[in-house]
């Protein structure tokens, strides 16, 4: 058993690199070898979102709070609101965040394949986003 003590891991600024806005990630867990999980409370201020990415073995999302966006490459942009559990499959391009005027946060679940958890891509236009 290991217990990870509250306040004992730090919050981070998430980059610039694979986000737009202001975006905060706290890791829950990264789990050791043989289990391959990795989970992160994510909080999204009003209007901030991630860039287009995939998850090699597909991505959970459970909302904590708030209201925010989804969409998977080609398809509508959805609203998710707290209580939400979002799927995205192995491969699927997609982005997450805040809507224009809501913060949102959620908990990203996600396991790795040969050690990559996820594969970023291109930023979200202001088009795409729908601002």
């Amino acid at each position: 058993m290991k217990i990870i003590a509250c306040g004992s891991v730090p919050t981070i600024i998430a980059p610039e690199k694979y986000f737009t806005g202001r975006v905060l990630q706290t890791p829950i867990i990264e789990a050791g070898a043989p289990a391959r999980l990795r989970a992160t409370l994510v909080s999204f201020e009003p209007g901030a979102r991630t860039h287009w990415h995939t998850h090699p073995l597909g991505q959970t999302l459970y909302v904590t709070s708030g209201a925010g966006l989804a969409q998977t490459w080609g398809g509508p942009v959805q609203e998710i609101r707290a209580g939400d559990v979002i799927w995205f499959a192995p491969g699927e391009k997609h982005w997450h965040g805040a809507g224009p005027k809501t913060a949102m946060t959620h908990i990203a679940m996600q396991e790795a394949l040969d050690g990559v958890h996820a594969d970023w891509l291109e930023a979200v236009s202001g088009e795409q986003y729908g601002s």
